[in-house]
């Protein structure tokens, strides 16, 4: 034990303290009688469960393979009025055709609709996200209308090619006893 610790040491310890009392205060899904444990089986290690959540992850991916190609081919500036002026934010690309925030939001909308059972209320919420999301991205400069509209064009109809090359838990089964 050090009778004198240096400045970052206790700086370093009481961060370390805060991290850990903050995690615990959040992980408020930890387990089946925590606050939120309910919550719970929304992160399923069941295969139905894996299934969903594995072709989200494949309908992100595609999203953004697909946006980078449009953007790589159209080749439009971003808005002239577009500053980038934020603090801890950084830009992928300097093009702004087609709005792959907007393209995103549609695609979960839709698949978020499909594949987990919302009430009335829960669903209009979903669609109000995805349309501020992109009305958020004009609001901010960093679009024009055109792209935000055909950003939700084009995240509408990349959910009817998710659910062509869905992949079923038996492709998924096949698929990971390949890999082992």
């Amino acid at each position: 034990m050090k009778l004198n610790p240096s400045f970052f040491g206790i700086a370093f310890s009481s961060l370390l303290a805060i991290d850990l009392w903050l995690s615990k205060r959040l992980g408020v899904c930890a387990c089946e009688d925590s606050s939120w444990g309910s919550v719970r089986p929304l992160i399923s290690d069941s295969v139905a469960g894996q299934e969903v959540m594995l072709n989200l992850l494949m309908a992100l991916v595609l999203d953004l393979v697909l946006v980078g190609v449009v953007k790589a081919v159209v080749r439009r500036r971003r808005p002239s009025h577009n500053r980038m002026d934020m603090f801890a934010t950084f830009s992928v690309d300097r093009y702004s055709f087609p709005s792959g925030h907007a393209t995103r939001a549609a695609m979960c909308a839709r698949f978020l609709l499909a594949h987990l059972v919302l009430a009335a209320p829960l669903r209009v919420l979903v669609l109000l996200w995805a349309t501020l999301v992109g009305f958020s991205r004009v609001l901010l400069g960093r679009h024009n209308v055109t792209d935000v509209v055909f950003g939700f064009f084009m995240g509408y109809w990349q959910y009817n090619l998710v659910e062509i090359l869905w992949l079923s838990p038996v492709m998924l089964q096949s698929t990971m006893g390949q890999l082992h």
